[in-house]
């Protein structure tokens, strides 16, 4: 009965989402034998509307309507359909999550997501690999120093999970540092890798770095200024940015704002109320009950609304200034969701002043239509975010080897194709692995519902179940580079590393222990990105996929995850 299709640029253009007073375009046949006297398509969000549909001849059976229409407000709309038949009104909604249109009740809108016309993303991360390496675990190059805290490990030792009361306490270090990162940025050439992302790397005294000790200095087991410095001219030489992790949600219960074991200098908010950090938190009952992430009492939780904290870290002289001053490219806002929007728009406003720097949120979720703190956020209009870490897709490539079902890749991924502006979505990161999930290798493998810790930690996949979680992940990484956006790969995870939820997931990398079959898949995946362009599609068949970019084809067999990549001639 209904033609129209919101994937299908036929009826609709442009495609996905649009600029504010860009003109949409959306052309609506009806079979003939429907007698329709009126269409009308109406929208609502950040304002309500109706446009009327004019009646522009016939095709093939079908009477076309058409209209265009323009929005000026960003924000997320939806509309439906509606046609005139007589004195009856029939409803055009989705039934399914196809863009396709059918009658019925109580039918799905459709999302239309429309941003700033201004809107620009960094020039530079356009187009790249992202490596991501958690600092304390890529290399280390041999230079005396040790933590002051804790226990230091040879790289081959393994984990600890918990200490012997049985609390884990991030506590093990195997000092991974820039010394040993420079030594390897050939290595990181060879993979095709034009951007770094680096886990915290700010003074801590846990060997993830997510509890800040000092925001002005490196932590001194990583590095001094002087050796991030040359880092990020000898990264530069090779073509390869640094992204830094901003973690400013929280900081540490260590620190020189916190202070609550005396370890630095002056006075910290737990110490006294006179502290000149004091209203950065949030204390119910003074000084041991305060508000922190997740209820982890290490990391106090700052005010969303704090002024002073915001302007430490995006004002003149802050956070952002000092480091980015010094060749940085890139910040990743670690727990994106946590921080209001002014602040994200602060910090938009410092790291665009200072070139052409690229700002990447933590998004679990549609960033399109994330809610947190009951606030409907505003991530991707143009004001906040270059892009997200776009755990969707993600989520759409491991259920994909779970379900095997091409159809449902195909909506899960198109939905978010649609609903992203096009410079977003190909400015965030497409990941398989994080230092926040299991390794992809596991998460391709058995599932053995190991209930112990200790046994996971302990696990190793045998021959077999290796053999077919690397012909998965092999196909799952192809996937991956054809999807948009920046295809990232999570230290190690190129040469087979294994391990489940954190910390078993940040191992040492395990140099002498590469799968150098795996290794040269990546190194092919990275040798025909650039050739890549910005034309995407992917069709589902009967237990098969195929995905296009450019010249490029990926054709994926579900039933063995066997796979092709080939090229027009």
């Amino acid at each position: 009965m209904l033609k129209f299709d919101s994937r299908d640029t036929r009826f609709k253009q442009p495609f996905g989402a649009v600029k504010t007073e860009e003109k949409i375009q959306i052309v609506f046949p009806v079979e003939q034998t429907v007698n329709v006297t009126g269409v009308a398509l109406i929208y609502r969000g950040a304002r309500d509307g109706k446009a009327d549909l004019h009646y522009v001849g016939t095709d093939d059976g079908y009477n076309v309507f058409r209209t265009e229409f323009s929005l000026e407000t960003p924000g997320i709309y939806y509309y439906r359909f509606e046609i005139y038949r007589g004195g009856e009104t029939l409803y055009a909604g989705r039934a399914s999550d196809d863009g396709k249109a059918v009658v019925g009740e109580w039918l799905k809108e459709w999302q239309l997501t429309v941003y700033d016309a201004d809107f620009k993303t960094a020039d530079w991360l356009k187009g790249k690999i992202i490596y991501h390496i958690f600092p304390d675990r890529f290399k280390r190059i041999e230079d005396g120093k040790r933590p002051l805290f804790g226990r230091f490990k040879d790289w081959s030792d393994e984990l600890t999970i918990f200490d012997p009361d049985g609390v884990y306490r991030a506590n093990d270090f195997y000092g991974g540092n820039i010394k040993g990162i420079i030594s390897e940025l050939d290595y990181l050439v060879s993979l095709g890798v034009g951007a770094i992302y680096l886990s915290p790397i700010f003074e801590s005294h846990s060997n993830h770095r997510y509890d800040t000790g000092d925001y002005m200095k490196i932590d001194p087991l990583f590095g001094t200024e002087k050796e991030f410095i040359t880092l990020v001219g000898e990264a530069d030489k090779r073509g390869i940015g640094i992204i830094l992790d901003g973690v400013f949600n929280h900081t540490g219960a260590d620190s020189l704002y916190f202070n609550k074991f005396g370890n630095y200098p002056g006075v910290g908010a737990y110490q006294s109320p006179d502290s000149a950090y004091y209203d950065w938190y949030t204390f119910t009952s003074y000084p041991d009950v305060y508000d922190c992430w997740w209820g982890v009492t290490v990391v106090p939780t700052v005010k969303r609304n704090c002024s002073a904290f915001q302007k430490f870290i995006a004002g003149k002289g802050g956070v952002i200034e000092k480091w980015t001053s010094m060749g940085v490219k890139g910040w990743r806002l670690d727990v994106a969701d946590e921080l209001s929007s002014d602040f994200i728009e602060e910090i938009r406003k410092k790291v665009k002043s200072m070139g052409d720097i690229a700002l990447i949120g933590e998004v679990w979720e549609d960033a399109s239509t994330k809610v947190s703190y009951g606030e409907k956020r505003k991530y991707l209009f143009g004001d906040e975010l270059d892009g997200t870490m776009n755990y969707p897709f993600r989520t759409a490539i491991l259920n994909l080897f779970k379900d095997r079902s091409a159809v449902s890749f195909v909506n899960s991924v198109m939905s978010i194709v649609e609903n992203y502006p096009k410079d977003a979505l190909y400015s965030s990161m497409s990941l398989l692995g994080t230092h926040d999930t299991v390794r992809i290798v596991t998460a391709l493998g058995d599932e053995h519902n190991m209930r112990s810790k200790s046994e996971r930690l302990l696990y190793r996949m045998g021959a077999e179940e290796y053999r077919i979680a690397k012909t998965k992940l092999k196909a799952a990484s192809a996937l991956q580079y054809f999807l948009p956006g920046l295809p990232t790969v999570y230290y190690g995870d190129e040469i087979g590393m294994q391990g489940y939820e954190d910390p078993i997931n940040r191992r040492p990398f395990a140099r002498g222990f590469e799968d150098t079959e795996l290794l040269a898949h990546y190194r092919y995946l990275g040798q025909i990105h650039p050739e890549f362009t910005n034309d995407f599609s992917v069709f589902a068949e009967p237990g098969k996929l195929t995905l296009n970019r450019g010249q490029y084809t990926l054709k994926v067999d579900l039933n063995d995850f066997s796979y092709k990549i080939s090229k027009k001639k």
